[in-house]
């Protein structure tokens, strides 16, 4: 009789040990995490008993068998596939409900409004997110908007601005139709009706290419609508668009751009440099935000033909050339450091000779 209490005690004990174990190993925090913390990948439909067992032999949690335990006691909840970071140690509890919620690692990574395809491939492989080269062979190939832009000869212009949420190993391709993607959301806000009736005759490329200039001028949402305006009608004239962020983009595409522009650069031989050559150019310079997508879409009904800085970071507009040359000359009295208008004995002698280009110089 003594002998079978003894085992029952002994059973007992074992069972409260066993038990104050695992209420323990879920209760408590592991201390395994080395300084520089844990990736753990969670494959696509491992069990509980499997992720129990990759977060032990990762040295996440201290006892497989007590995480399954709770996991299953929360049969409504399952780990999220994905890949995990942990950087300190955790309860088995707070392992479970990191998982639980998908909390997988990501690295934010953001397109500004105007960044080129070489700006984001460079930007990628800064922040060591991927390698610039297989990205740019990613956003050369324009079959991601092939049905909605079937004359695009790259992702330019279709990789919206925005944040970006990256795993540590995502592919150049899938982040390129991430990009794509964001932009289709975007134009359905825009237009969520076809763009025909919008601008009649008028191709989803094109727009988004005069958006690209747009958003190269001018950084003030304000202005944008202007800027388009000014573009338009100097198409419609059948003037050249004289657009110095063009033969930027057309001397980078070649490594040949070395600021500040010269009169020799506005000469350069290239589809994109819409000082020789009139109408849009050929593609998207850019990427351009959804503010100018809008501008592009809607222009102000204006008469301006010409714009240049005026050191404030917005621009003066002129209808007239004359006009033009006398903003030209205030923008140059600014960087002096002198007033914009001239005293009233000068302006009388001004002559309205000046640059007769539309830009910012």
């Amino acid at each position: 009789m003594r002998v079978l209490v003894a085992l029952v005690l002994l059973f007992l004990l074992a069972a409260g040990a066993a038990a104050g174990f695992l209420w323990y190993s879920i209760e408590k925090p592991f201390g395994k995490i080395p300084p520089e913390g844990v990736f753990v990948q969670i494959p696509h439909g491992a069990s509980r008993r499997t992720v129990a067992h990759i977060l032990k032999q990762d040295g996440v949690i201290r006892s497989a068998i007590g995480f399954e335990i709770y996991a299953r006691r929360h049969a409504k909840r399952t780990p999220v596939a994905g890949e995990y970071f942990f950087e300190h140690p955790l309860t088995g509890k707070e392992a479970f409900w990191k998982l639980a919620n998908g909390e997988v690692y990501v690295q934010a990574f953001t397109v500004r409004e105007g960044d080129t395809l070489f700006d984001i491939a460079q930007n990628l492989e800064a922040e060591k997110l991927m390698k610039a080269v297989d990205f740019l062979k990613a956003a050369s190939d324009p079959g991601p908007v092939h049905d909605i832009a079937p004359n695009a000869k790259s992702l330019e212009g279709f990789l919206f601005p925005a944040t970006y949420n990256l795993p540590r190993h995502e592919s150049a391709a899938d982040l390129a139709s991430m990009m794509t993607r964001k932009f289709r959301e975007a134009l359905q806000r825009i237009a969520p009706d076809e763009l025909d009736p919008l601008i009649p005759g008028t191709p989803l490329l094109s727009v988004v290419t005069l958006a690209s200039l747009v958003e190269s001028e001018t950084p003030k949402p304000e202005e944008r609508t202007l800027v388009a305006g000014v573009y338009t009608n100097r198409l419609r004239k059948g003037m050249l668009l004289q657009c110095d962020p063009t033969v930027i983009y057309a001397l980078k595409q070649a490594d040949h751009y070395n600021p500040p522009l010269t009169l020799k650069d506005l000469r350069y031989d290239s589809p994109y440099n819409t000082y020789v050559h009139s109408g849009l150019p050929p593609g998207p310079i850019g990427n351009p935000g959804e503010s100018a997508i809008r501008a592009a879409l809607a222009p102000a009904p204006t008469d301006f033909l010409y714009f240049v800085a005026n050191t404030q970071g917005g621009h003066f507009f002129a209808s007239t050339l004359a006009e033009h040359n006398k903003n030209v000359a205030k923008y140059h009295r600014l960087l002096n450091g002198e007033p914009a208008d001239p005293p009233a004995t000068e302006a009388r002698h001004t002559h309205a000779a000046g640059s007769a280009h539309k830009g910012k110089r």
